[in-house]
This record gives C-alpha cells, structure tokens and sequence, in this order.
C-alpha cells in the first residue's frame, strides 16, 4: 500500500514537474511573429462609410479603437462605431488604413491594439537610430523635443516598439525629447543565445544604455513608458541607485508587478488552475532547472515583486490599467497604490491587457498630460 502511494506521488510530482516545465518554456519562448486568426467575413459601402464585418467575440465587440494588421505587413484602422449583423457577426467603422490595401471577404487579418505601425503613421517626426548594448545593435526611434527633458518608451513582451506610440505622442505634446526602444530576443531586436525572454531581468540592461544615450546627449530627468514587461524593465531602472534623481517619474500601462502572480493569471486564462503557475515558478528561478528550460541563468523573480518591495519606491508612478486585464491583475496595481499612494497614482480602465488606450484614448491622454507636469517639470 504504502508502495502504491509513493508510486502515486512521483507520478503526480513527475506531472507537475512536466506542467511547469511546459510553462515556463511557452511564457519564455523566442519572439514571433503575429497570428492571423481572424476572418474579414466582409466589407460594407453605404456613402463615404466603409464598415469591416467580424466574427462576435469580446475582442471586435470591445468598446474604443483598434487594428486590424493583414498578413502583407498592411493596416486598417476601426473606430467605435459597430453595428450587429445577426448574432455572430458585428461590422465597425474603418477609420484609415494603410496605402493600397484594399479588404475583402476571406483576408485574414490580427486584431491589435497596435494602433499605429510607424510614427508617421502617429504624426511623428522621428528619425532611425542605433542604440549600442551588451547584446548588440537596438533599433529606435528618436523624436526630437526638450534636449534636457526626455522619454524612454518600452514595449512589453511579444510585442514591437510600435506599440508605444500610442505614449509617444502625449510626451511629444508635452514637449520631451522620446526615444522608442527595443530589446534583446524582441522581434525587433538582436538575438542572443537561444533568443527565449528573461521577463525583463537581461533586457534591462539593454535599455539602461538608452538612458546613458539620452545622457550623453544633454537629458537631465527622465520619464520611462513602460507598458507589461516594459513597466517591469522601468521600475527596476529606477530602483537603480545611480539613476536617482534623474529618472523623475513613471508612466506604467498594464504593468507586470510580479511575474509569479502574471504567471497565475495566464494560466487562468488559457483554462488552466491558476495554481498552475505556480509550478512554473522553479524553472524560472532555481539556476538547474533555469538551465534546462534554456535560459542562460536563472531570473531572481523576487526582484520584479513590486507588491513586496513598494517600501523601496521612490519614484512618482502613474498607473494606467484595465479593470479586465487578464494577463497582468489589476488588483495587483491596487494594492500598491493602496499600500504607496504618496507617489502612485492609479486610473482603471474597462480594458483587457495594454488596452486602456485603446478603450478610451482621449481619456488616456489626458490622465498623462494632466499627471505628468505635476511631477517634476516647473
């Protein structure tokens, strides 16, 4: 008996041991490209109006402004207009869209908060750089302001620098210098080792030297975007001792405050018990099994728990988050401005993941524009 219950154990160890491994493999996996999973089941004309039909789900029925990116690098803009076409479909308003592209019945398309591809596209006056790191040559995008005021955006993972331009033009308006960066095994940026994510813990040192090129070149306080994994990258920047007093404040969308938590919350959303991630945790954080799930080493998690730490916070923070993120909790961004609300300041949003903007744009703006000046600028 006893024999049969030690062979039940290690079988159940054996396969929690499996499920963390899998993963924490799949949460680290080398960035790809997009999925098109999505069917344009139709265009309408009525006028000068175009509409896009869909599929019902809780992506194209959400309220705000979208993308919808084509398989041929295209684009097409969806405002919040939508109007139900029988019980599975819901046709929206096209907006804009990229030169030439032309949407028909079939294409296949990906949904995106994503709304702008380049920032031309954002009304931008940016110009290509490269920033030189440890891990090699990082594209960004500099948009000229305020030589001794500037920001640093950083996208989450999985994601592309596109993404922030959505921040980009708030601090524009407010008249920073921006730099829009990116980052080992990004999409964009340069690959090293095996190309797998470690959740911010190297990726941080790629843009900490974009604060040293913003330095160089005359910046005197910085304000860090970070949105996901690229609010994890910012907060452990200014937790740096030697960027105290320059790094000035923070604008955080959907951020990650611990991993193990995000981690849970992933697991949940893909029907899996959140206790799940749990398993993970070992794979990421214990060097041997680090080793083994292809990390070059293993990534101190307890570094990125902003919940246990928020007695280290020193910096103003601004918050965006979405009352419906499913990837990053935002009882997470509660309890820490509950337990820090001498510095953080939180705005909800009825949003899924790094879709505040997205849900309610002019609101976002105006939440950065009104918060930001009060921080350090006289």
């Amino acid at each position: 008996m006893k024999r049969a219950i030690g062979l039940g154990a290690s079988i159940l160890a054996a396969g929690a041991l499996g499920s963390g491994w899998a993963i924490a493999r799949r949460l680290t996996a080398p960035a790809t490209a997009r999925t098109y999973d999505l069917i344009v089941r139709g265009v309408e004309h009525e006028g000068g109006t175009q509409r896009v039909v869909l599929d019902h789900t809780p992506q194209t029925t959400a309220n705000g402004i979208y993308n919808l990116w084509t398989e041929d690098g295209g684009w097409a803009q969806l405002g919040d207009d939508t109007a139900e076409r029988g019980k599975e479909r819901i046709a929206r308003g096209l907006t804009g869209r990229s030169p030439g592209l032309n949407l028909a019945a079939g294409h296949r398309v990906s949904w995106s908060g994503v709304y702008y591809a380049t920032p031309a596209d954002a009304g931008l006056d940016a110009r290509d750089i490269t920033i030189t790191t440890p891990s090699g040559a990082c594209p960004a995008w500099r948009i000229n302001g305020d030589p001794s005021a500037w920001a640093i955006h950083i996208h989450g993972l999985g994601s592309t620098r596109a993404g922030t331009l959505r921040g980009v033009q708030v601090a524009t308006e407010l008249g920073y210098t921006s730099l829009v960066v990116t980052y080992r095994n990004s999409i964009e940026g340069p690959r090293v080792g095996t190309g797998r994510s470690t959740l911010g813990h190297t990726e941080t040192t790629d843009v900490d030297e974009a604060i040293g090129y913003a330095v160089r070149r005359g910046a005197q306080r910085i304000v860090l975007f970070g949105w996901s994994m690229g609010a994890a990258i910012a907060l452990q920047l200014a937790a740096r001792p030697r960027h105290a007093g320059l790094i000035t404040a923070l604008v955080l969308d959907s951020p990650v405050l611990s991993w193990t938590d995000t981690v849970k919350a992933n697991c949940a959303r893909s029907g899996l018990p959140a206790v799940a991630g749990a398993l993970a945790v070992p794979w990421l954080a214990a060097r041997p099994l680090a080793l083994i799930t292809r990390l070059p080493d293993a990534i101190p998690l307890r570094q990125f728990n902003w919940i246990a730490r928020a007695p280290e916070f020193s910096t103003p923070t601004l918050i965006l988050h979405g009352t419906r993120d499913s990837s990053a909790p935002v009882g997470l961004s509660q309890i820490l401005r509950a337990r820090r609300g001498d510095l953080v300041t939180l705005e909800t949003f009825s949003a899924d993941h790094t879709l505040a903007w997205n849900s309610d744009a002019e609101r976002w703006k105006r939440s950065v524009g009104a918060w930001l000046p009060t921080c350090h600028l006289t």
